[in-house]
């Protein structure tokens, strides 16, 4: 599935932070796709996930302290044979929730080509942490958001990606070029 020029979109808060609420279109869109991705985990389930990992080898114990501190992952993702399929507006009323002075918008992609559009919020939970991060990635034929509640630290972030649905994320100075 084609995931758009960064990632799919991703929040990541700690207790206290609200999950970002989806639309309420967003369940009915799932008719119109050809092709859904739709993951829950809450905490319980991940630190289950967490329990099948092992501590021997480095990648599987990385992840499974990254899990310890998440409180939830979700991801939605649509892919339409077709554009319009989906509200402007319900991306926007997703966009919304990621305004204020906790949030800061560090990366956004506007392409007026193939109509991509990736926005990245972090959101600072203090003390070098991340409180949240989102990544809303809106395509003419795909829409996706993916919100994972929960502390993390910065370094741990790649770590996150290809598991449970997370795209692997091309952070620092080591991806190639042509790399998402």
């Amino acid at each position: 599935m084609k995931i758009g020029s960064f990632a799919l979109a991703a929040v990541l808060m700690p207790l206290w932070a609200q999950e970002i609420k989806l639309p309420a279109n967003f369940e009915r869109l799932a008719a119109k796709a050809d092709e859904t991705v739709n993951v829950s985990l809450d905490g319980s389930m991940l630190r289950l996930a967490g329990r099948f990992l092992s501590d021997k080898d480095e990648d599987s114990a990385k992840t499974k302290k990254l899990l310890s501190g998440l409180q939830s992952i979700a991801v939605k993702s649509f892919e339409f044979s077709s554009e319009g399929q989906y509200d402007k507006a319900d991306v926007e009323a997703v966009r919304a929730q990621v305004q204020g002075p906790q949030w800061s918008r560090i990366v956004g992609v506007t392409s007026k080509r193939d109509g991509e559009n990736v926005d990245v919020y972090f959101k600072d939970a203090g003390h070098g942490n991340l409180g949240g991060i989102a990544i809303i990635c809106a395509e003419p034929k795909e829409l996706t958001v993916v919100s994972i509640v929960g502390a993390l630290d910065p370094s741990q972030l790649a770590d996150l990606g290809g598991q449970f649905g997370v795209p692997k994320l091309a952070m620092g100075t080591g991806a190639k070029k042509g790399e998402k």
